[in-house]
């Protein structure tokens, strides 16, 4: 961390030790059962040190939950623009479940999944104004203009189909373990929901 002071460099560690701490027991005891007292404690810090990084135990993990989106927008601005609005989509979808599963891994999308159910929390999973709904809803939004999608249904409603699918995967995914293939069970529900306006001969 060149450039960094002693204490900077103490802080940074610190505050990702916190992080660290927090996702394991999110994943292990359910993130309504943990306290920032827990957090503390397990990671041999103080609640003037937690505090001094996050507002409230839900900021934590939402930290980590910004490398997602952080995510897509790297990978958003390196899809080819010769490629149709469908290949763009699926290879979305490919790409985000492979990310999903081998960098994030199940523990943490657990802990995603088991956050969104509970009462008065901000519902980061449907959150229309995420970079990845507004990604998807983006390439719906063209591929309609150029005459790719059909537009019995609006760029809104489609986009949230599409969403909804990989929602939908991933939960399937967290329960059923090792025997389903993430990535496989989405692309072939991603192409249901595109249908006909899917290039078919692309291994994607």
């Amino acid at each position: 961390m060149s450039g960094f002071t002693p204490r900077q460099i103490k802080a940074q560690e610190t505050k990702s030790k916190i992080l660290e701490v927090a996702l394991d027991l999110f994943s292990k005891k359910g993130f309504d059962q943990v306290t920032v007292d827990d957090i503390v404690s397990v990671s041999n810090t103080s609640k003037g040190a937690f505090y001094v990084h996050f507002k409230s135990k839900y900021e934590v993990f939402i930290e980590k939950f910004k490398e997602i989106d952080s995510f897509y927008d790297a990978f958003t601005s390196s899809i080819p623009n010769e490629i149709s609005y469908s290949e763009k989509i699926l290879l979305l979808t490919k790409t985000q479940m492979i990310y999903l599963r081998d960098d994030l891994g199940k523990d943490l999308m657990r802990t995603v999944y088991m956050s969104n159910l509970i009462p008065n929390l901000p519902k980061s999973l449907s959150d229309t104004d995420r970079t990845l709904y507004k990604i998807v809803h983006s390439f719906v939004q063209d591929g309609q203009k150029i005459g790719e999608f059909k537009t019995e249904i609006s760029p809104q409603e489609m986009t949230m189909l599409i969403t909804r699918c990989m929602r939908g995967t991933l939960y399937d995914w967290l329960i059923f373990g090792s025997d389903f293939d993430l990535v496989e069970e989405s692309k072939k529900f991603i192409r249901i929901i595109l249908g006909d306006n899917l290039s078919r001969n692309k291994d994607y």
